[in-house]
């Protein structure tokens, strides 16, 4: 089997256990990939099992999705190669970083040094998932992060600090026994959180899983919120709650692929973005408050 289309629809098979999920991954129509498949098993025997709920490979599925997998890596690294291969400070770069980092810390950065770059093509996406530098979803990545894939090369900076708010007018006009939290949602919140904060039995009254919208409501004066410093704290009436103190959630890193690390606009970028971010240290870590 030589042509790697083929192996691509193993590998998208293989990976959502369903032609409907292979065709949103591939861009193709659930039809075209029906027909893919069949075509592929009348030449080369039974690659995938119809079971209940998908597709399931058979033993000649599972050496072709071996070797399918070794081909993509192989064709992964000759992108990353080729983006890599322009000595000068020109071509495209995609940097992937939350929005609320993107929004709240990074975005005049950003610009100035597209301004500055006038040859480079930053393409910027903003996400709360770690892009995979493997597979060229970016070429950097600013990210919070624990214990980020120990191959990918860069720079930790400092931790993300966060701690309890409140609007000063929320406070003012509301009993303790009537304030109300806003909080991620159920999967996404710290343990212990509510627990630790100045009122651990007052209820949460609003659940968001996007930052953003959180620290808007927070602003807007529609409860109580654990919020990030560096977001919180520029907002002259949002108050800590009292007895409250920034605590780390994860360090921050700007990270790349190593075949990328030698790319001058990846250095370029890279560099200004731990620049900027070093400027704001502080902001970040809870000092400023």
């Amino acid at each position: 089997m030589n042509d790697w289309d083929d192996y691509r629809l193993i590998l998208a098979i293989a990976r959502s256990g369903s032609l409907r999920s292979a065709a949103g991954e591939l861009g193709l129509t659930h039809t075209t990939v029906s027909r893919r498949l069949a075509a592929l098993q009348a030449r080369r025997g039974l690659v995938f099992d119809k079971v209940p709920g998908g597709y399931a490979p058979s033993p000649l599925g599972e050496a072709l999705i071996e070797v399918a997998q070794e081909m993509e890596e192989l064709s992964l690294k000759g992108e990353r190669f080729e983006r890599a291969s322009n000595p000068d400070l020109a071509g495209p770069i995609r940097l992937s970083l939350p929005e609320a980092i993107a929004q709240f810390l990074l975005l005049e950065d950003l610009v100035e040094f597209s301004q500055t770059h006038s040859a480079i093509d930053l393409q910027i996406e903003t996400s709360s998932r770690f892009a995979d530098l493997d597979r060229s979803e970016a070429d950097v990545v600013v990210r919070g992060a624990k214990d980020p894939p120990g191959h990918l090369v860069g720079r930790r900076l400092f931790p993300n600090c966060v701690t309890y708010y409140g609007h000063r007018d929320y406070l003012a006009s509301t009993p303790p026994e009537k304030l109300r939290w806003i909080a991620p949602s159920p999967e996404a919140r710290t343990p212990g959180w509510l627990e630790k904060s100045p009122y651990p039995d007052a209820p949460i009254v609003l659940s968001l899983d996007d930052v953003t919208a959180r620290h808007r409501a927070l602003v807007t004066g529609l409860g109580l919120s654990r919020g990030a410093c560096f977001m919180a704290d520029p907002e002259p009436d949002l108050i800590r709650l009292p007895g409250s103190e920034p605590e780390p959630l994860q360090d921050i890193w700007v990270l790349t692929h190593p075949d990328l690390r030698e790319t001058p606009r990846v250095r370029a970028l890279m560099e200004h973005i731990i620049q900027a971010m070093l400027r704001k240290k502080d902001l970040v870590t809870g000092a400023l408050g």
